[in-house]
Parts: C-alpha cells; structure tokens; sequence
C-alpha cells in the first residue's frame, strides 16, 4: 500500500511544508497565530514536563527587534516571528543528566510549522541568531533562552515548494541491529 493512501492528509502538509525565504507583506491575524500556538501546546515532551515558552513578535517594534538579531534580508519583510523559548529548570532529566529541553522545543516548533502549512502559511526555522540579543531586547528572565525564531507568513505566491532532497528510507532505517 502507498504511504500516501495511509494518512493522505498528514503525508501531504509534511511534503508541502518547506523553509519559506519569501513573503507577502499580509499581516497574519492574532486568531491564525493562536491555531498555530495551539498545535505546540498540545505537542508530546519528556514527562509532559513543557519547557517553552513563546514569543510572538508581530508588531513593527517587535519585528524590528528580531530582525537586528538575524540581519538577513529576507526577514525585512516578515508581518509575524514566533520565538521558541526553552526553559532548563523546568525540562526533564535524563538520568545521565541529558537536559532534553532542545528536544522538546524542537518537536513543538514542527508542530508550529505543520499547523501554520495545513492554514496556508510559511514557516522556516532560524537558528542562527545572537540569542543573547534578542533575550536582552524582549526582557526574557534568565531561565529563558531563544532556541528559534519560526517566521510565519503568506508564502510569496510565485513560490513552489522545492524538491526535498532527502536520503532514501533503506539508508536511515535498519531494523534490529545496526
């Protein structure tokens, strides 16, 4: 059976979701930021433990702050950046000490990112940024730390999503044994 027959609609936001680089400059409304808020409120993490927090910046003010912290061009022009936030004292511990806080935020980021594709919306992660800038300028408390900035936006409308160059399901799955 195709995998696209099994979960037709989970399989197509995952294929059509990409790094979104061109927007329109159609503001997002606070009601679509709150749907996408949402699916990261319900995302899994170790022990339910929840350690994030997110920033919305989506006023001019706002945006200008994390623009100067990722000082791309094609950010300029993004209407709305949500700001993963991580917070180590309240993440779960591994018993070797592991601070599994990245990977909760992680998997509350792509839920953010499948949401905002299944409205229509353009999302990408932003990892590369002066985080100790952007805690400074939004006044996050010292248990906060930015771990990434998701534009979100309406994807410029020449946009297409790009073929995914990915390795093949045999290379990175072995069952059993390695």
């Amino acid at each position: 059976m195709n995998k696209t027959d099994l979960y037709p609609q989970l399989y197509d936001v995952v294929a059509s979701r990409y790094s979104c680089r061109a927007y329109t400059p159609e503001p997002v409304s606070r009601e679509m930021l709150l749907a996408v808020l949402d699916s990261a409120r319900l995302a899994p993490s170790a022990c339910n433990k929840q350690p994030w927090v997110f920033v919305v910046a989506d006023t001019q003010e706002t945006r200008k702050i994390v623009v100067d912290a990722y000082n791309r061009d094609w950010v300029k022009d993004v209407q709305a950046f949500i700001i993963a936030c991580g917070d180590h004292t309240q993440a779960w511990h591994r018993a070797d000490g592991k601070d599994h806080t990245d990977v909760d935020v992680a998997i509350a980021v792509e839920h953010i990112c499948l949401a905002a594709t299944s409205l229509g919306l353009g999302t990408c992660w932003i990892c590369n940024f002066d985080a100790n800038a952007l805690a400074k300028a939004f006044s996050l408390p010292e248990n906060l730390e930015p771990i990434a900035i998701i534009p979100v936006g309406y994807p410029e409308p020449a946009a297409t999503v790009p073929a995914k160059n990915r390795k093949p399901i045999d290379e990175i799955v072995k069952w059993g044994k390695y």
